[in-house]
């Protein structure tokens, strides 16, 4: 009887936790992402009623020579042609150069917030792009880069 009592806990426990709609990240090749590389993100959306929260991924060195970076996020929605652009800065370090994210060692991973809340109108396939605008046309020191969208509890 004492299994069936623990396997209904744990169910309880993970029902209760935030559920992860989407996130994916991809390797940025030999460290350095070139303005010219954007990559595509592609997901999926049934939902229009929920509020949705959406979140920049990025690992980086220790040696990366900025506190933030630029970005230029394009968003192709279902059923139509045109995209819509948004230029945004996220902050990577404080004041102080301190990173904002977690590392271990020489890597830092960071997971910063970029549009909360957000909502869908359409039900369909949706694609954000990411293209980094800082001054320097190939950023160095970057691993990887990504999003992650997820439904926000009310």
């Amino acid at each position: 009887m004492k299994p069936i009592y623990l396997f209904i806990a744990i169910l309880l426990m993970t029902s209760c936790l935030r559920s992860n709609i989407f996130e994916k990240n991809v390797a940025i090749k030999n460290h350095r992402w070139s303005e010219k590389y954007t990559p595509a993100f592609t997901f999926e959306i049934t939902d229009t009623v929920s509020d949705y929260s959406m979140s920049f991924n990025m690992r980086h060195t220790d040696a990366y020579p900025y506190s933030n970076i630029w970005l230029n996020i394009k968003t192709a929605f279902p059923g139509v042609d045109t995209t819509t652009e948004a230029k945004i800065e996220v902050p990577l370090a404080d004041l102080e150069g301190k990173w904002l994210g977690r590392g271990m060692n020489e890597i830092w991973e960071h997971q910063m917030q970029i549009a909360s809340p957000l909502k869908f109108s359409k039900t369909g396939t949706y694609t954000i792009t990411l293209q980094q605008i800082m001054r320097s046309s190939i950023l160095p020191e970057v691993m990887s880069v990504g999003i992650r969208l997820e439904k926000i509890r009310k």
